[in-house]
């Protein structure tokens, strides 16, 4: 058995919204639950539900509107309704605190809804209730917005322990693979399976769609930028596969004739061959190398920059072995022949911390990280950059 009990972050904010729809789960269930026995001639069944409350589950044999939204407050049990206030609990609280209380809530009942559809689709006339389907697509809103968060999960075997797994696989392949796709077929339950795959959907497209359109916040920690950073390695290896070379022109193409004065020959040879071998060690992923072999293309020809993935590449690299100076070359090369980089706003600021905290340039500093204030959008990155700004202003006036 595998149980999450707590992911690595934290809301900024008090989910208010998500406490209140707990609340009104709870309240509903004290309201309606009520197990008797129905007998009827021969056949005898356990009914869950007050005879009142019987009509707000979703029968899709003779639905109502009102039915997809109702049958999402209403549970088959203790354990039905710990389980789902539980999941709701753990990833419904950071979704809150990213959407914001209308969004949050909007999402929720649209879960709901297209959980209910999707049950009705799949399924067939069997009714049906519980807020399992809201509650999947929260978790797939969670699993779009915070994809590289940590989840602690308690594994109970033959032995207790707990393990921290990535919150992409752990909900993508257990929450929605195994406990919906294969655990159905080996023992089927009285669960409505089609219905948490179709609220795990829409959360999943949902969200992605409102980071693809712009209609909610980007940052470096979802999944849309995941993707898009997968698409541009993808096409980084493509470009290199067959040994590209700028000198060469793209693969497959003839080789591109330019005309050289024999006096520049050998030193021309040097940064050609300096410049593929370091294309061809960021392909194998040898950055350490990479950023030496740049290291010496520069000293050649201290014009020379890489193509934009490589070159923030080998810029990173060096920042993290704390080469400052080299580092800041290569992000100002970056800077001078990629402006139009999506991400622009990031290097400016790595640029502000390297002038400002390593290489006593507060001039220069102040420049870049003014410039990454008035694009950043992640309040841990806006907040580094106030301090820095504030720090070496305060600086220049004592």
């Amino acid at each position: 058995m595998l149980l999450p009990i707590r992911t690595s972050i934290r809301p900024r904010r008090t989910p208010y919204a998500n406490y209140v729809l707990i609340a009104l789960n709870v309240v509903f269930f004290l309201l309606t639950y009520w197990p008797h026995t129905v007998r009827i001639d021969r056949f005898v069944y356990q009914e869950p539900l007050r005879l009142w409350a019987q009509q707000f589950m979703l029968h899709p044999a003779n639905a109502y509107l009102w039915q997809f939204v109702t049958y999402a407050f209403l549970h088959g049990g203790l354990m039905h309704i710990l389980g789902n206030m539980y999941f709701l609990y753990l990833f419904g609280n950071n979704v809150n605190d990213r959407l914001g209380h209308v969004g949050y809530v909007c999402l929720y009942l649209a879960g709901a809804v297209f959980a209910g559809i999707g049950h009705m689709v799949l399924e067939g006339a069997s009714p049906v209730l519980g807020a399992s389907g809201a509650v999947a697509a929260v978790t797939g809103a969670y699993l779009v917005l915070f994809p590289r968060t940590v989840i602690t999960v308690i594994y109970w075997f033959y032995i207790i322990g707990t393990i921290e797994l990535s919150a992409l696989y752990f909900i993508l392949f257990k929450l929605i693979v195994w406990d919906n796709m294969v655990e159905p077929n080996i023992v089927r339950q009285g669960v409505a399976y089609e219905a948490h795959l179709a609220g795990y959907a829409f959360g999943v497209v949902a969200c992605l769609l409102m980071l693809v359109f712009g209609l909610l916040e980007r940052s470096q920690t979802d999944l849309w930028f995941m993707l898009r950073q997968w698409n541009r390695r993808r096409r980084f290896r493509d470009a290199v596969s067959d040994g590209y070379d700028p000198y060469r022109g793209q693969p497959g193409t003839g080789r591109i004739r330019v005309r050289v004065d024999e006096a520049d020959t050998g030193a021309d040879d040097d940064v050609a061959r300096l410049r593929s071998e370091a294309i061809q060690r960021i392909r194998r992923r040898d950055l350490p190398g990479a950023a030496e072999t740049y290291i010496e293309l520069i000293e050649h020809d201290p014009d020379q920059v890489l193509p934009e993935s490589s070159q923030l590449d080998v810029a990173n690299q060096l920042m993290s072995a704390g080469r400052w100076a080299e580092a800041a070359q290569a992000y100002d090369a970056f800077l001078r022949h990629y402006p139009e980089y999506a991400y622009i706003e990031q290097v400016h600021l790595m640029l502000g911390v390297l002038y400002g905290r390593y290489l006593n340039r507060p001039e220069q500093a102040l420049e870049h990280l003014r410039q990454a204030r008035d694009r950043l959008t992640d309040p841990g990155q806006i907040r580094l950059c106030q301090q820095e700004i504030a720090r070496l202003e305060g600086a220049s006036e004592a």
